[in-house]
């Protein structure tokens, strides 16, 4: 794991920083090929430099997001907003967490994805990739 998202981790509470870590171990696990750092200020992971999957720190719990979860079909990741293809899931104890849930999104984040990596370069449209 990034050094940089083990010192995002270590700067929650206890109770955050046990659902963070366990977070990052499915995720690291499950996505062995994937780059991982810290992007606008959270811990990322990304397929060929495309955001797939993150987690932050949230007033309602650590937020679980899947930047192209809303075309997943998935009824416990909540979709947030009309723009974008993101979908989530807020953690507030390590309890809830469902690694096998987890991890079926994960396989999902790989087969489908949009290309938020030009987003810029397409001026805020978003192409499908997979």
């Amino acid at each position: 794991m990034h050094k940089e998202i083990e010192k995002y981790n270590n700067q929650q509470t206890p109770t955050d920083k046990e659902i963070c870590e366990q977070l990052a171990i499915i995720i690291n696990k499950e996505l062995t090929e994937a780059e991982n750092k810290i992007w606008h200020a959270h811990p990322v992971w990304f397929l060929d430099g495309n955001p797939i999957v993150g987690y932050s720190k949230q007033k309602k719990g650590i937020r679980l997001m899947f930047w192209s979860g809303a075309d997943f079909e998935e009824e416990n990741l909540s979709v947030k907003g009309e723009k974008f293809k993101d979908a989530s899931i807020f953690y507030n104890t390590i309890s809830e967490i469902k690694t096998k849930d987890v991890k079926r999104w994960l396989k999902k984040s790989r087969e489908i994805q949009w290309d938020y990596k030009n987003i810029v370069k397409r001026k805020g449209r978003l192409d499908r990739l997979k």
